[in-house]
């Protein structure tokens, strides 16, 4: 299930909805992303400041093709009983939740590997973009080299 919402969600509810789709679940992992409110660019011309806010834009309708791709490239790869894609767009605030995942499974191993392959997917594949606003600055957030290299090891 895959929602693109603006307002917050509540993570017990979530987990209690996924718990009930998933019935003889032997392990549920969940992620929850977080704004942050201290961002270091990892560019020491732009450095690092606080984050008044973030701007989360996306083209709806594609958007949500793309998440439901995602998590049914994550179906495939592992054997899922439930799973939960949350991302928030609109304007966020430091330590608001920004993205929830969560994969049921009968085993560990394939809730916890499919959550992450998930995760991976929406930080570098998900066409939503990212405005940062600063102590007086206003940024678009680019990808980053990290999060490329982590989606480089589900190609493999």
């Amino acid at each position: 299930m895959i929602t693109v919402q603006r307002k917050d969600f509540d993570i017990a509810e979530e987990y209690a909805a996924l718990r009930g789709r998933a019935e003889d679940a032997g392990a549920v992992v969940m992620f929850t992303g977080l704004v942050r409110e201290l961002y270091d660019s990892g560019d020491q011309e732009q450095g690092s400041g606080s984050v008044r806010s973030l701007f989360l834009e996306h083209y709806p309708g594609m958007t949500e093709k793309c998440l439901q791709n995602i998590n049914e490239q994550a179906q495939q790869r592992w054997p899922l009983l439930a799973t939960r894609i949350i991302h928030r767009v609109g304007e966020l605030r430091g330590q608001d939740q920004i993205v929830f995942v969560a994969t049921a499974s009968a085993h560990r191993h394939a809730a916890f590997d499919s959550a992450q392959f998930i995760m991976d997917y929406l930080k570098t594949n998900a066409p939503f973009w990212k405005k940062q606003n600063t102590d007086g600055c206003s940024t678009w957030v680019e990808s980053r080299q990290i999060d490329q290299a982590a989606l480089e090891r589900w190609q493999e």
